[in-house]
């Protein structure tokens, strides 16, 4: 800094000490970047709830580009758990989760019900560390529910009786459920047969539109027409199902 001294005109210059100005330049890189750090926090809280609000305010758009994620159940939940430790490659870990998991009783459960030996597979692929083979089985399972509720659907939209509403009713209760499993390996499926991941798709974005409530303020739809695209839902997946349950060769 500059100040005056002695006679008018004569000046003396003192420059403040190095420390000084480091820390003062320190400070400043401190306050700017608490301050990027806290704006940076506030919008993506902002966009977080943003996100949520709209998945929770209008799931039923949101199918078709797989935003909206339905509430998980045991076997969804316990899927997830063992994903995520395949993906951290703990296979002792993910073994140990299917072993004692809601995913293996389910399996269990639809033994009887093809494609068969889904259970055994998925186990011999966990303790080989295998984790592609282990994302295939689980593809195949999540897909076979999926094409199983598709079904039970049609079965029961096929059946006589009962209002407009009530019709509409079960099929808004059978696309929540299948899409709570088929969203889980979507991304499987389409990395693998991509025209499949489009058709289920389609198809139930067109299921949707029949599955609407009734409103004074629309014309009433048909609620059967969801037949039909439930019925290429169960086919698109049979297919998969089928060409999926031989293991592609892998170069050694």
């Amino acid at each position: 800094m500059t100040r005056m001294i002695g006679r008018a005109g004569t000046t003396s210059t003192f420059l403040g000490p190095p420390a000084v100005s480091a820390g003062l330049m320190a400070l400043a890189t401190t306050i700017l970047a608490t301050t990027i750090l806290t704006v940076l926090t506030a919008l993506a809280t902002t966009i977080l709830a943003t996100t949520l609000a709209t998945a929770i305010i209008t799931p039923a758009a949101a199918h078709h580009v797989g935003a909206y994620v339905p509430k998980d159940n045991a076997v969804t939940t316990n899927f997830k758990h063992v994903k995520f430790a395949v993906q951290a490659k703990k296979f002792d870990v993910a073994l140990q989760l299917f072993e004692t998991g809601a995913l293996r009783a389910e399996m269990r459960a639809r033994a009887s019900t093809p494609p068969a030996g889904l259970e055994e597979a998925t186990r011999a692929a966990l303790r080989a560390n295998d984790g592609v083979e282990v994302e295939r089985q689980l593809m195949i399972f999540f897909a076979a529910l999926a094409r199983d509720l598709a079904l039970e659907a049609d079965r029961q939209l096929a059946e006589p009786g009962g209002t407009p509403e009530r019709r509409a009713a079960t099929g808004r209760k059978f696309l929540e459920a299948i899409w709570r499993y088929y969203n889980l390996v979507d991304f499987a499926i389409a990395m693998r047969d991509n025209k499949t991941s489009v058709a289920v798709r389609l198809a139930f974005d067109e299921a949707e539109t029949y599955a609407k409530p009734v409103t004074a303020a629309a014309a009433p739809v048909d609620p059967t027409k969801i037949r039909q695209p439930l019925q290429r839902i169960a086919q698109a997946l049979s297919a998969l199902i089928e060409t999926s349950s031989t293991p592609a060769r892998r170069d050694s």
